[in-house]
């Protein structure tokens, strides 16, 4: 007795065939879009990291502050860090409250620790105003020679800093006066004087 093959009916064999292309569909679909969105993301991402980090400011920089001595009546260079800033402005107004703080290699200070620096702005044509509170006047010590000292030292200071700086006009409180102690004549901008600054 011969055993008859089983047929296969025509409702499976369309199903059949319906799951065999959707599985060729999902297979191209697969290795073909699915490949370009894993590599995408690596591509885009990366040159912004790597540009972000090479765009990081420096932290501090190094300036060069000018001190009388007891010795002479020149200007001493000392080195001192500041934090760097986005301005000049910032910049040069931690350098003149440096020079308010005084020496730490033992020079005299050329301004009243009493003063306070109370607005430096500096206008297109290189000139730097800066506005000291009147204990600037009021508490410094009389004579030319100290006079001098503490306006080259803020000039000279600023001036050979900071590039954008080329001339310094001091004002008190605001505005302006015609000297210091009576022997400086602050009516007029100061560019720097080296003939000041000890070799």
């Amino acid at each position: 007795m011969s055993r008859k093959k089983p047929m296969i009916s025509p409702v499976r064999w369309t199903f059949l065939v319906l799951s065999l292309i959707v599985l060729l569909v999902l297979a191209v679909v697969f290795f073909k879009g699915g490949r370009r969105e894993l590599i995408k993301p690596s591509v885009d991402v990366s040159p912004v990291e790597v540009s972000g980090q090479e765009d990081l400011p420096p932290k501090n920089k190094e300036i060069v502050l000018f001190f009388p001595a007891e010795e002479d009546s020149l200007l001493h260079p000392e080195k001192r860090r500041i934090s760097a800033g986005s301005s000049v402005a910032g910049e040069a107004r931690q350098a003149v409250e440096e020079l308010i703080k005084g020496s730490a290699q033992g020079f005299l200070s050329p301004l009243p620790p009493e003063t306070r620096l109370r607005e430096i702005f500096i206008t297109r044509d290189g000139t730097a105003y800066v506005d000291f509170s009147k204990e600037f006047m009021e508490k410094h010590p009389s004579g030319s020679s100290a006079e001098l000292s503490t306006i080259y030292s803020v000039v000279n200071t600023l001036i050979y800093n900071f590039k954008p700086i080329r001339k310094v006009f001091i004002l008190v409180e605001g505005g302006e006066k015609e000297t210091l102690g009576g022997h400086v004549n602050l009516s007029r901008a100061f560019t720097q004087l080296d003939s000041l600054i000890a070799q």
